[in-house]
């Protein structure tokens, strides 16, 4: 059946680009008026998220976990002989789920609320765009959300060699025999793992001097000591970098301390970061301005130096987190709008690394309060000198409480261990409440569990606060 785009070109409201962020400004931006549109030219809607991010990695991720418990169930004290990944099911059990998140998203895109346009579409002037097919939609605002792709920095041999991105890990359906992986970030250790677990023998490589450069030095070196009990390869702090290509393999040339070296492998996956989707946009044309990075420069209300103009998400930044798109796109909604509205506060930024140990952390590192000048307690405890952890054999890692030395307010909180990234949640609400450490040492915390190990770090921040409550 044919399907003939909307006859009205002329909206108080357009979104373009239809994943987490765009929706979340459309749907938002309903609510005053029900003039919307949404432009997406993908061939396959859905959003970064659903389709090739989130989603899709954190169910291989679960499963390639599950096939690691069973490989360590001595530990337990059970006889399990045999378990292998069957990557053909996993494949299939992955690319089902993620079709029903598709279709949802599809369906949302495509409701009755909304003039949806299946097309591309870059600027004409500071209220038009024109889209693939030469139609032309004017807009009284804009919501710019076009989101990422991942980037091919400047590496001899790199942009020229047929190297996988994540979206090939996240679609294929059998074990590759080794995989060189370049990157130390979220991506690059949350692949190189599940490679590993599933088969792979991985090498990664990192030009900084630890992996995981955003988060500590403790929560990076953890995550290390685990990646070499798994048998990843982790060579840091690497320069001079190139890259060949032969018939059947990569190889990959760079220095390590002072040091020449090189290392050959079946694959090489790039998962040295993401670029901002917005050379087509033709964004001058809109007034709008890029930073150096490729992303849209925008102010505390999502606005571009047009006011007409937002942006959010991954083409924005600064961080590349669904939960602060979806903030994004509301914000700038609302403000459209003239609605009373505040600038996300990144004070209580979450982020959460699903390794294992996973990491998460909540609200200000030390780094951060230290440069603010903040007078802090700080306190941490084990997950190896704790009963739950010990008896699940979960003993890699530690919880870090930072607090306010003035009243015991909570001002940021680190956990790396198992399920850390949920056990992180009982900050991110302490934070956003304002609570202190007295606060949360009041509620009950059931004995045995994992959360009962984040009292400890609390009972000492009381403990040494010179004024307690």
């Amino acid at each position: 059946m044919v399907e003939y785009p909307p006859m009205q070109t002329t909206f108080d409201f357009v979104v373009i680009g239809g994943g987490s962020a765009g929706y979340a400004a459309a749907r938002t931006a309903r609510e005053f008026t029900d003039s919307v549109a949404i432009i997406d030219g993908a061939k396959e809607l859905g959003g970064l998220c659903i389709l090739r991010g989130c989603m899709p990695s954190k169910t291989l991720l679960y499963s390639a976990e599950v096939l690691h418990r069973s490989s360590q169930a001595g530990l337990l004290g059970l006889h399990i002989p045999r378990a292998e990944a069957d990557m053909k099911a996993l494949h299939a059990r992955k690319t089902k789920i993620i079709r029903e998140f598709a279709e949802y998203r599809v369906g949302q895109l495509r409701d009755r609320r909304f003039s949806f346009f299946n097309s591309n579409a870059h600027f004409i002037d500071t209220h038009t765009v024109r889209l693939t097919d030469g139609t032309e939609v004017t807009g009284r605002k804009f919501f710019i959300s076009t989101g990422s792709h991942a980037t091919v920095p400047e590496i001899p041999g790199l942009a020229g060699s047929p190297f996988w991105t994540s979206d090939d890990v996240l679609d294929m359906d059998s074990i590759p025999p080794s995989v060189i992986v370049l990157g130390g970030g979220v991506v690059a250790c949350e692949m190189a793992q599940f490679l590993t677990r599933i088969g792979s023998k991985v090498c990664q490589i990192q030009r900084s001097p630890q992996i995981l450069r955003d988060f500590s030095p403790e929560a990076a070196g953890c995550l290390s000591e685990a990646f070499t009990e798994e048998g990843i390869e982790l060579l840091t702090e690497t320069s001079r970098l190139s890259v060949s290509h032969g018939a059947d393999s990569f190889t990959v040339e760079f220095e390590q301390h002072g040091k020449k070296l090189k290392r050959s492998a079946r694959h090489l996956l790039n998962a040295l970061g993401r670029t901002a989707n917005t050379q087509s946009l033709n964004l001058s044309a809109a007034e709008a301005t890029l930073r150096d990075n490729g992303q849209i420069e925008v102010n505390l209300m999502q606005q571009s130096l047009n006011p007409d103009i937002y942006a959010g998400g991954d083409c924005t930044g600064p961080y590349e987190i669904v939960h602060i798109a979806i903030l994004h796109g509301e914000l700038a909604a609302r403000h459209a709008f003239n609605q009373p509205v505040e600038p996300i506060n990144y004070d209580q930024l979450l982020s959460v690394v699903f390794t294992d140990p996973q990491v998460a952390v909540a609200g200000l590192t030390a780094p951060e309060l230290l440069a603010r000048r903040t007078d802090f307690i700080e306190a941490s405890h084990p997950f190896n000198d704790h009963g739950k952890s010990i008896l699940m054999e979960a003993r890699r890692g530690y919880v870090r409480v930072l607090a306010a030395r003035r009243d015991g307010r909570l001002l940021g909180a680190e956990i790396v261990g198992r399920d850390a990234g949920e056990l992180i949640h009982v900050f991110s609400t302490a934070l956003t409440l304002k609570a202190t450490v007295h606060d949360l040492l009041r509620a009950p915390w059931y004995h045995p569990t994992l959360s009962e190990i984040i009292t400890y770090p609390l009972e000492e921040i009381a403990a040494r606060l010179t004024s307690p409550q």
